[in-house]
């Protein structure tokens, strides 16, 4: 099974794009598709998780204190 990426609202856009250019084949969700703008960080974690995708984020005060599960 390949990975799935979901990107939130604050990864750059352009990266997605570009990444869907030169790969094509890479399942990479933006967040407006997946109705994640303006959603609270750990919503969107869930989300991701609940899906199955990897978020990718360059939220780096936030995301990183969050955690998909509990422990």
């Amino acid at each position: 099974m390949r990975p799935q990426f979901q990107a939130d609202a604050d990864f750059n856009h352009k990266i997605v794009l570009g990444l869907r250019r030169r790969e094509p084949a890479v399942d990479f969700e933006d967040a407006h598709a997946a109705g994640v703008i303006g959603l609270p960080d750990p919503d969107v974690l869930h989300k991701a998780a609940d899906l199955g995708r990897i978020l990718i984020s360059h939220d780096r005060k936030t995301i990183p204190t969050l955690r998909a599960f509990p422990p």
